[in-house]
């Protein structure tokens, strides 16, 4: 599965994403990602692993975010490889969720004051 979703010390909910992110992978972390978005206010998605990003996968990444932001949460994306950041920076997705390159950074950003 492309996605595995872990609890981080502080609150934080660190989302893992794996793999092909294609039509088929974006069914798979569909409702993972779904879940994630109603319930944490604190998340890291990690892309370092993504070799592959398509539009139906960011769909799923911005929804997590809309539903974060919506009770004031914070969201990050962590070390997207460079074919994906380039497709998330011109989908303009990167003006919606900033990019860390660290785990520390990251849970840094998303830390609830």
């Amino acid at each position: 599965m492309p996605i595995m979703v872990t609890d981080l010390d502080g609150g934080a909910t660190r989302v893992i994403l794996s793999d092909r992110i294609d039509a088929a992978g974006s069914v798979e972390i569909s409702m993972p990602m779904y879940y994630v978005g109603e319930s944490s206010n604190s998340v890291i998605i990690d892309l370092a692993r993504v070799s592959f990003l398509a539009s139906l996968g960011m769909r799923n990444i911005v929804a997590l975010a809309k539903a974060v932001y919506r009770r004031k949460g914070k969201v990050v994306l962590l070390s997207p490889q460079p074919f994906v950041e380039e497709v998330l920076t011109t989908s303009g997705i990167t003006d919606l969720i900033p990019v860390y390159r660290t785990q520390a950074s990251a849970e840094a950003a998303v830390k609830l004051d």
